[in-house]
């Protein structure tokens, strides 16, 4: 690694990219955690310390397809630039930090994406966008969610008539040791998908200043920071965005927590394979308003569920418009 490549604003980023990173994990919390925390198999504090964990291990069982996606898949990364990284920063924790506080679960995933394209587009316009690689992201706001929920639904009918005959109490104290292992691949999932996000910005970072050769790749110490930086924000939890999740869309019983979460494992497990960066929170609420619909239409709060549609549909925009004007502000101020 050239040392002189180095200088004192990269480091401020790459500083800025963990932060966010670490925002993610807090924010996102609440998709590892949520149904195990809101049937009782594990209190709040000792779940955190599960799921993060989970997370933190996620780097020894997925490649590092994701990160090749954001990193070099989105935004054109011969255009990519300190202050195309700083806005795109910029847009993603803002609107990470404002439906935090609202206790809304939108996605960091396409907020960082966001991000990414409104900084680039500053730049240089349409031409800066990759549409193929953006089209897989956008479809993916549809499909993650619309996989999540089927798959719950699969699999609360494939254990319905597996257990149809076993009493409830017996069915209940399986559910509760099978969500253990339900959880712990649900936030293998989420840090497998989610860290790779912050790796590919770093990595793209690190590209532009000439730092590897001039070839895009991920450094080992920056896979590891990811992990850490997601891991440590998940101990710190979401616990607004817990609440909306566990309990404000569907009440869940431990069998219904186990479909829920090994819908979303699945998914994000062959999104990540696929080198897709999906939202894990898209994936999670399509999980738990499948297995809620399953039992019957009415048992889902549509209310509630149409209020986080309305947050992922306007995640995109906003974020990009956010780190548009970041990029527009410190480039007139520093550039």
């Amino acid at each position: 690694m050239d040392a002189g490549s180095f200088t004192l604003f990269l480091i401020f980023l790459i500083g800025v990219a963990l932060l966010f990173d670490f925002l993610n994990g807090l924010h996102d919390a609440a998709n590892s955690i949520a149904t195990i925390v809101s049937t009782r198999v594990l209190r709040p504090q000792y779940a955190v310390f599960w799921a993060a964990f989970f997370n933190f291990i996620a780097f020894m069982f997925f490649g590092l397809h994701v990160a090749k996606t954001v990193g070099s898949g989105i935004v054109a990364p011969d255009l990519v630039d300190d202050f195309v990284i700083l806005g795109a920063l910029s847009g993603a924790i803002a609107w990470n930090v404002i439906t935090w506080l609202g206790g809304i679960p939108s996605s960091s995933s396409h907020a960082l994406i966001g991000g990414i394209v409104g900084a680039g587009m500053a730049k240089a316009g349409f031409s800066a966008v990759l549409w193929s690689g953006l089209s897989k992201t956008v479809a993916a706001i549809v499909l993650s969610p619309a996989t999540g929920f089927f798959l719950a639904i699969f699999f609360v009918l494939i254990v319905a008539w597996s257990f149809v005959k076993a009493s409830p109490s017996f069915a209940d104290s399986t559910f509760r040791k099978l969500q253990f292992v339900s959880a712990s691949l649900y936030s293998l999932g989420h840090g497998g998908n989610d860290a790779q996000k912050t790796m590919g910005i770093i990595a793209v970072l690190l590209y532009s200043h000439g730092v590897g050769g001039g070839e895009f790749n991920v450094p080992f110490w920056v896979v590891l920071s990811c992990q850490a930086a997601m891991a440590l924000g998940t101990l710190f939890g979401g616990w607004r965005i817990v609440h909306t999740m566990g309990s404000k869309i569907t009440r869940l019983s431990p069998m219904q927590g186990f479909c829920a979460e090994t819908a979303g494992a699945i998914t994000l497990f062959g999104a990540t394979a696929m080198g897709i960066p999906v939202s894990t929170t898209h994936t999670i609420t399509g999980a738990i308003v499948g297995v809620g619909a399953s039992r019957r239409v009415s048992a889902v709060r549509w209310n509630i569920a149409q209020g986080i549609v309305v947050a992922w549909v306007i995640t995109l925009p906003m974020s990009a418009l956010i780190a548009a004007l970041t990029y527009w502000l410190t480039t007139a101020l520093f550039a």
